[in-house]
């Protein structure tokens, strides 16, 4: 009996940081960014929050024949959703109030086969204790440009990885896309991850 054929597989974001770790996994897959409103709800959770606009993301980017994966990840600290600052001055300040404390990186994820319009969704917690940060040392970060398009103002692969004093939980859920409840998904679907894998 003949294997059957895959769909093909988009990730339905413009984030770097996702493209490079499926890269990373040596999958095959088409970048399809979808732009949807992201403003949280009134009294939405974080969790719902990022679980929503996960399945959303996947729903709008769908085309037949293809495996949509969509995320979407957001900074909480205090009860408050630290996105992407929208300036300079807003990378200070989320880059203020997190300096010295442990925050929860929420990232939801959503998995959509087209053809059937079966999906699977999840999310994905972790605790990031960030070190102390002068006004100087906040003044320079920001100066790099990295803190401007990532959640809560940091990149936990990048220069921010300076600040991070620790992790818990998964690493790559704090990059924004949580590799093994990526994984668990596509087994949710019948799937195996890494028959995606170029050359296989």
């Amino acid at each position: 009996m003949a294997a059957r054929a895959l769909p093909k597989l988009v990730l339905a974001s413009a984030s770097p940081r996702r493209r490079e770790l499926l890269s990373g996994l040596g999958l095959r897959f088409e970048v399809r960014p979808v732009d949807l409103d992201e403003t949280p709800r009134e009294g939405e959770p974080p969790r719902d929050y990022v679980r929503r606009l996960a399945v959303e993301k996947a729903a709008a980017c769908a085309r037949a024949g293809e495996l949509v994966l969509a995320a979407d990840t957001t900074v909480v600290l205090d009860g408050e959703l630290f996105g992407k600052p929208a300036d300079a001055a807003e990378a200070r300040r989320m880059l203020g109030r997190i300096a010295g404390r442990e925050h929860t990186v929420f990232s939801g994820i959503a998995l959509l086969e087209a053809a059937s319009g079966r999906s699977a969704a999840a999310v994905e917690t972790s605790g990031v204790v960030m070190a102390e940060m002068s006004e100087g040392a906040i003044g320079w970060y920001v100066a790099t440009g990295e803190p401007l398009d990532k959640a809560g103002a940091y990149a936990v692969q990048g220069l921010g990885a300076l600040f991070v004093e620790a992790i818990r939980g998964n690493y790559t859920n704090v990059v924004g896309l949580p590799l093994p409840a990526t994984r668990r998904l596509f087994r949710e679907l019948g799937y195996d991850l890494l028959s995606f894998r170029d050359g296989d």
